[in-house]
């Protein structure tokens, strides 16, 4: 599923690629404005912080909710009070566009992140050009030479990136990398399998000044406050936020990882 999800997203990209040159997005890429500072935003603190997540369906749920302004779903975000917003620009699966993410990022003055299947150049110049302050790498759909060549660009894009881990030999390979911000994902892209606790078991192979990401498997308060207690820094929430109330659900969840 993730090797399928990755090869469309590319097919997807070089689509738009053909209709929007390279040097025409790297150009609207460093006019941008210049990218927030996103280890600030997401800072360990005494509570947990919440990037809260733009999402329309998932291979997992099906249809999750139409969402016919995701500015106003971010707006109610950022009401709610969360750190950062995540918006899935993948299309066949996921239902987003970078449509989604720029209308996003006019909207709020939180970091934006691009969650995608990111793995070419012309992805992360994109990412820039529609405003993300970071992009999503997927260590389990890229080799380590691809992955460390993509991180190093989106550094000099000023972009920060969110390396995503669901095993142990993952972990090790984003620590290796040197990547400041570090999540854990409870779902396995290969099986989208559900396993709360992989958190907690791998949070220890994160080292200190790197910021611990909770992913995935958030539906109550008390999942929020399982990763808190597990170490968690930042936890990413999605279907939970697109099927309630955004602002009222989002509270809930900060009180709870307190």
């Amino acid at each position: 599923m993730l090797a399928d999800l990755t090869a469309g997203a590319v097919e997807d990209a070089e689509a738009r690629a053909s209709v929007r040159p390279l040097a025409e997005v790297e150009a609207a890429a460093l006019a941008q404005r210049p990218a927030l500072d996103v280890l600030a935003a997401l800072a360990p603190s005494d509570r947990v912080k919440i990037i809260a997540e733009v999402k329309r369906a998932s291979p997992s749920r099906g249809d999750l909710a139409a969402i016919p302004d995701p500015a106003l779903q971010a707006r109610r975000y950022e009401e709610g009070g969360a750190s950062a917003i995540s918006v899935l620009t993948e299309g066949r699966r996921f239902k987003g566009s970078l449509a989604d993410l720029e209308a996003v990022k006019a909207a709020v003055a939180l970091p934006v992140l691009r969650k995608d299947f990111i793995a070419t150049e012309y992805q992360l110049l994109e990412a820039r050009a529609a405003g993300a302050d970071l992009a999503l790498l997927i260590v389990a759909a890229l080799e380590q030479d691809v992955l460390a060549r993509l991180y190093s660009f989106a550094q000099q894009l000023g972009m920060a990136a969110l390396v995503e881990t669901h095993s142990a030999d993952e972990v090790d390979r984003a620590v290796d990398l040197g990547a400041q911000l570090i999540g854990v994902n409870a779902r396995d892209l290969s099986t989208f399998q559900l396993d709360r606790d992989l958190f907690g078991r791998l949070a220890g192979r994160i080292p200190e000044g790197a910021i611990k990401i909770a992913e995935s498997a958030v539906l109550a308060p008390d999942d929020v406050a399982h990763y808190r207690r597990d170490g968690a820094d930042v936890v990413l929430v999605g279907e939970a936020l697109v099927t309630n109330d955004p602002v009222s659900t989002l509270r809930a969840f900060l009180e709870a990882g307190a």
